[in-house]
């Protein structure tokens, strides 16, 4: 064998390739090892090949507001408008939730739990969500039927609605049946659908039923309200799948732990301060600033 045959060159690889192996590895390791590693990798961890799915739900869970909104900017940014995943939990305000819709133009799937953004600005821009076929807006507990109207008018392609609420929630609120209703009315192509603990009746998930053919699942659960003949779904409507209203699920354990069969085909420190003011430094300040071996904060490689 000649000597040196079997070296690889990982720094030749396509920007593509890297891009898909990059993925494996935890946010903390894209932004601030990798860029570190060669000039060539810096290069595509800088560009779109990395930024295609964007899941930064965990972080965000435990992340300052500001540096949330930020983070999103500077990686939506680098996705070059070739964003097709993004998760995020806890959007604070109005304007992100805009900045997301505005390079929408290729996005898939939308993952927003517990996020603040109101019924005003998702009517604004539902326009540039068209693409979406996936939607999460459980315990997103500013927006309501007006939101779920404008979405389903302009995001014909939507399959999967996930419409989660907690009980604690509930608390002075007297039904949810304008949410379903909507639902029903227009997003007839839905074939997975979450609205647990929504406060709604038999009538309401009937007209849902009836309204959305193609439904092969459904999450009812808290749903108390509601009782339904298993014996006439199961003749009218046997591909349909329901969970609930009587489950029981993981509320008691963990109070935002969402227990579903829908399948998707670091705390803060003080080193933040300052970072984003210059994107060129930002990885090296990012790793500079964190014990990655304290254990705390990001989360851990696959």
């Amino acid at each position: 064998m000649e000597e040196g045959a079997d070296f690889r060159c990982w720094d030749e690889l396509l920007p593509d390739a890297l891009g898909l192996i990059f993925r494996n590895l935890s946010l903390q390791e894209i932004l601030t090892v990798v860029p570190r590693v060669c000039k060539s990798w810096g290069k595509v961890v800088t560009g779109p090949y990395c930024w295609q799915e964007i899941d930064i739900e965990e972080w965000s869970d435990w992340s300052e507001p500001d540096n949330v909104d930020r983070m999103l900017r500077l990686l939506i940014v680098r996705s070059c408008g070739s964003l097709r995943k993004l998760c995020v939990s806890d959007l604070q305000n109005d304007l992100i939730f805009a900045f997301i819709a505005e390079h929408a133009s290729s996005l898939k799937i939308l993952r927003l739990p517990r996020s603040y953004m109101s019924d005003a600005i998702v009517e604004q821009v539902a326009g540039r969500l068209s693409t979406i076929a996936f939607l999460d807006l459980s315990y997103c507990g500013k927006i309501g039927a007006c939101s779920l109207e404008a979405i389903g008018k302009h995001c014909k392609s939507l399959t999967g609605l996930r419409r989660n609420m907690h009980p604690i929630d509930m608390d002075g609120k007297l039904s949810h049946k304008d949410e379903t209703r909507a639902i029903a009315t227009t997003m007839p192509k839905l074939k997975q659908l979450e609205i647990a603990y929504l406060l709604i009746d038999t009538e309401s998930v009937l007209e849902v039923i009836c309204h959305c053919p193609e439904l092969e699942f459904l999450d009812l659960r808290g749903c108390w309200n509601v009782k339904l003949d298993e014996k006439y779904l199961h003749d009218k409507f046997p591909k349909l799948k329901v969970l609930g209203p009587h489950v029981v699920d993981h509320f008691e354990r963990n109070n935002w732990e969402v227990c579903s069969d829908f399948s998707e085909s670091f705390y803060d420190s003080d080193s933040f301060e300052g970072m984003w003011d210059d994107e060129e430094s930002l990885e090296l300040r990012f790793y500079e600033g964190f014990d990655v071996d304290s254990g705390d904060g990001w989360p851990s490689s696959p």
